[in-house]
């Protein structure tokens, strides 16, 4: 494999006990592309998203990818760094540099549109598949629903509704990379807070999505997930909350 190079030429090092540079592999072209390696100022509490920035910027503008508030908040900013998924905005180069050297990618699983920006629309379809929109039965005219913050149900709900759907876990699955129909853990995750959610209506019908042979039952509780989900949540619980649910209700002839 071929590598092309671009050297910025010399720097100052920022600080004398880390390298002056970094040595920085990116993918660039789409899914039959190759790395470019290209030599990056090292700097004090630099983030991952700083290096990519500074070679667009800096080296080579037609680089591509995506990214929006930069605090981790939006998740947009997800790539494959040194071999993980990660928000490379909270993601400090220290925390992950083999040496002076970084390797950066788009997002495993997902078609990718040119360097590092991968097209979102087959995560996001899997999401319809698995009914992971709400639907209640109130109007705009009706009182607020009461729920109870303590009950079972919302508590199991509030553990993973904090997902910003950024594709880290879906990235991280090895059970999508063997058969991409998998319609995967966030989607499942997001199943799972709509199940437990005493107002939405489609139980019934969103309990039979994700029975079927690409849907809950298909995880193979590695944990891959979890491990990697910059919020913190634990798709993998989820997932088991609905296997053990659907098998309740096949049990009961309701699926």
């Amino acid at each position: 494999m071929k590598h092309n190079s671009i050297f910025l030429g010399d720097c100052q090092p920022h600080n004398a006990a880390m390298p002056s540079n970094l040595r920085v592999k990116v993918w660039r072209g789409g899914a039959d592309g190759d790395f470019s390696t290209y030599e990056v100022p090292r700097q004090a509490s630099q983030t991952v998203l700083d290096v990519v920035t500074y070679i667009q910027r800096r080296l080579e503008p037609t680089l591509s990818y995506r990214f929006s508030c930069r605090v981790g908040m939006c998740g947009s900013c997800a790539m494959t760094v040194n071999g993980v998924a990660r928000w490379t905005c909270r993601t400090h180069v220290s925390k992950v540099v083999d040496g002076d050297s970084l390797e950066i990618a788009p997002l495993s699983n997902l078609p990718v549109i040119k360097d590092l920006a991968t097209d979102m629309g087959e995560f996001f379809d899997k999401w319809a598949r698995a009914k992971g929109r709400f639907r209640g039965a109130k109007t705009r005219h009706d009182d607020f629903a009461r729920i109870d913050p303590a009950s079972p149900e919302r508590i199991a709900a509030n553990a993973g509704i904090e997902c910003i759907g950024c594709g880290v876990c879906h990235a991280s699955c090895d059970v999508v990379a063997w058969r991409p129909d998998y319609v995967g853990p966030a989607a499942l995750n997001r199943a799972w807070t709509l199940v437990n959610d005493l107002r939405d209506i489609d139980q019934a019908e969103r309990l039979r999505a994700v029975a079927g042979d690409a849907g809950c039952h298909a995880c193979h509780t590695q944990g891959s997930c979890t491990e990697r989900c910059p919020k913190a949540i634990a798709p993998t619980a989820g997932i088991s909350g609905l296997k053990r649910l659907v098998a309740r209700r096949a049990m009961r002839g309701e699926l």
